[in-house]
C-alpha cells in the first residue's frame, strides 16, 4: 500500500470539520484538521439550537472540539490549505506556509462567507443588531423595533418569521419593494412597509438606534434583519476541478455532492455550510458525523479490495 503522512486531511475546523475528524479518529484513523481558526459565527455572542450547549460562544465551541480532536489522538494545525492534487490514489495537499502533505482522503468542510448588502454601519454590526435566521438569533430581539431589509423576494419570508417574534415589524422597502400580493400577506402578520431606500445604519458602537433612509427619514430600529447572499468558496475544491452550484433557493451558492458529503471527485467528500449553505450548527456537525463514517467505511473497503488483489 502506499504510505501517506495521514489517513484523512480535514480542511476546515468547524463544527462540521470536527465532528467528521472525532468521528474518523473514534476509528483509529490518522486525522489532520487544518483550519484558520475564523468560523463565520464568530461576531455573535453564542451558538442557539445545539441541544445542552445553547447560547455557547463560537469560538468556545471551536475550541472544545479541537480539545476532543487532540484527546482522540487527532492533530489541528492552524493555517489555510490552499490547493491540493492527485497523488497516487490519494491527494496531495498545499499549505499556505508553503507544506506539502499527504492524505489518502480529503473531508472539505471550509463553510461559506456571507456577502452583505453595502449599507453604512451595516457590516460592523453584523452578528450582533444585524441578523438574518430567526431561529439562530430570533429569540434575542423579540418584542424589539426589528426591521427587515429588503434587497429581494426573500424578504417577505422573512419578516412573516420575524412577526412572530416581535409586534413591531417593519419591512424597509430599499431596493426592492414588497409586490401588492405581498403586501397584503404582510399587512395580514401585522407588518408595515416603510417606503424608501437605506442609506445607513445609526447609534453608539455596538448598538443600533435607527435606519437612516434616502430622504432623511430615521426609522427607529433595535435590530436589522438582512439577506446576505451566502457564498461558499474553497481553493482545494477549486483546485480539484469541483465548481460550486445555485442553491435552490437562490440564498448563495455551494458544492455539489451525493449521499454523506460524497463528491464526483474520487476520494473527496464535503460537509457543512459548503455543501449546505443554510445549515445550521447541530446540522452542520451531523453532516461531518455523517461523512466521517462514510470515509472510514470507504478506507476500509479499499484496503480489501487491495488486499485481495
Amino acid at each position: 500500500m502506499d504510505q501517506y503522512d495521514y489517513d484523512v486531511v480535514v480542511v476546515g475546523g468547524g463544527a462540521a470539520g470536527l465532528s467528521g475528524a472525532v468521528a474518523l479518529l473514534r476509528s483509529r484513523r490518522l486525522v489532520l484538521v487544518v483550519d484558520a481558526g475564523r468560523p463565520r459565527n464568530a461576531p455573535a455572542a453564542g451558538v442557539h439550537n445545539l441541544l445542552t450547549r445553547d447560547g455557547l460562544p463560537p469560538l468556545e465551541l471551536v475550541a472544545l472540539g479541537r480539545e476532543e480532536v487532540r484527546r482522540y489522538g487527532g492533530e489541528v494545525r492552524e493555517g489555510r490549505a490552499v490547493a491540493a492534487a492527485r497523488f497516487g490514489d490519494g491527494f496531495e495537499v498545499r499549505l499556505d506556509g508553503g507544506e506539502r502533505l499527504t492524505a489518502r482522503r480529503l473531508l472539505v468542510t471550509s463553510g461559506l462567507v456571507d456577502e452583505l448588502p453595502e449599507v453604512d454601519g451595516l457590516r460592523e454590526r453584523w452578528g450582533h443588531q444585524v441578523l438574518h435566521c430567526p431561529y439562530c438569533h430570533g429569540w434575542e430581539v423579540r418584542d424589539q423595533r426589528i426591521g427587515v431589509l429588503a434587497t429581494g423576494p426573500g424578504a417577505v419570508h422573512q419578516a412573516l418569521l420575524f412577526s412572530q417574534l416581535s409586534d413591531d415589524v417593519a419591512v424597509l422597502a430599499h431596493t426592492a419593494p414588497p409586490a401588492p400580493a405581498d403586501r397584503a400577506r404582510l399587512a395580514a402578520a401585522g407588518v408595515r412597509v416603510q417606503e424608501g431606500e437605506v442609506v445607513a445604519l445609526e447609534g453608539p458602537p455596538h448598538s443600533l438606534e435607527r435606519a437612516r433612509l434616502v430622504d432623511g427619514t430615521a426609522v427607529p430600529l433595535d435590530a436589522l434583519v438582512v439577506a446576505p447572499r451566502m457564498l461558499a468558496r474553497s481553493a482545494v475544491l477549486d483546485s480539484l476541478g469541483l465548481a460550486p452550484e445555485a442553491h435552490p433557493s437562490g440564498m448563495g451558492e455551494q458544492y455539489p455532492s451525493g449521499p454523506a458529503g460524497r463528491t464526483e471527485v474520487q476520494g473527496v467528500w464535503v460537509a457543512g455550510n459548503v455543501a449546505d449553505v443554510g445549515a445550521q450548527v447541530m446540522g452542520a456537525a451531523a453532516a461531518g458525523t455523517l461523512a466521517g463514517a462514510a470515509i472510514n467505511l470507504d478506507l476500509i473497503e479499499s484496503d480489501v479490495r487491495e488486499r485481495l488483489a
